[in-house]
């Protein structure tokens, strides 16, 4: 049974989210603010958040940034605000995902579903640590260091990485790493990919490790690897 934390200060919304999730045999953390939430997240378990943006005391998009400091945990966030600009932000600072009110309940299971299902995903054929050049990444404990010191990813980013180092001669198209990262059918003016390599390049290269490379017309591959290896 997982455990959700919703993070959201209207009753009513809170109540129909709760209750929908534990119709569904998940187990659900109340929090009416940010700071709350920001509490209980930090002595329960927890496998998922459900945030709204608009609390009180530290607003939605702080606590994403608290959290991200320390955490890898999906986060899906809830809001009325709509603008592309805000849903980018929230991709570009940590959120995993974004669902604007009012939404349908079969929609946000599902997103809960599949962020859940991503974050559990494991590869047990595979070695547990991959080394390139100055990172090392470890999929049991999620961690990533650059030159032995620790760098914090949003579970997409973590997932990207791990994809572009397991496969390092492989030119990934947009297309290619949505569907690879995200399991679902990619939409050809759908940024997301863009938006969360841009961050991940980003926090690589705070620590001199400027390893992404944009194939321009393609997509993505590791810098210095010249050979295409695979379908794009």
């Amino acid at each position: 049974m997982a455990n959700i934390l919703v993070i959201e200060d209207d009753m009513a919304v809170h109540s129909l989210i709760k209750e929908t999730l534990e119709l569904h045999d998940f187990s659900v953390f109340d929090a009416y603010s940010g700071t709350e939430g920001l509490l209980i997240f930090k002595q329960n378990q927890i496998d998922l958040i459900l945030l709204d943006l608009m609390l009180p005391g530290m607003s939605g998009e702080e606590l994403i940034r608290e959290i991200r400091s320390h955490s890898t945990v999906p986060v899906i966030a809830v809001s009325a605000k709509v603008d592309q600009d805000t849903k980018l932000d929230l991709l570009t600072h940590g959120a995993d995902d974004y669902i604007t009110k009012p939404f349908d309940l079969k929609e946000l299971l599902a997103r809960v579903e599949i962020q859940l299902r991503h974050s559990v995903a494991t590869t047990p054929l595979q070695d547990n640590r991959i080394h390139y050049q100055t990172v090392d990444l470890d999929t049991d404990t999620r961690e990533v260091t650059v030159s032995g010191r620790d760098i914090h990813l949003t579970s997409h980013e973590f997932s990207i990485l791990e994809l572009l180092l397991r496969n390092p001669k492989k030119v990934f198209s947009r297309s290619n790493l949505y569907e690879s990262v995200w399991h679902e059918p990619y939409l050809d003016n759908d940024k997301t990919v863009s938006v969360h390599v841009s961050n991940l390049r980003s926090k690589l290269n705070q620590f001199g490790a400027h390893y992404i490379e944009t194939v321009w017309g393609i997509g993505f591959k590791l810098e210095g690897e010249s050979n295409v290896d695979g379908d794009i």
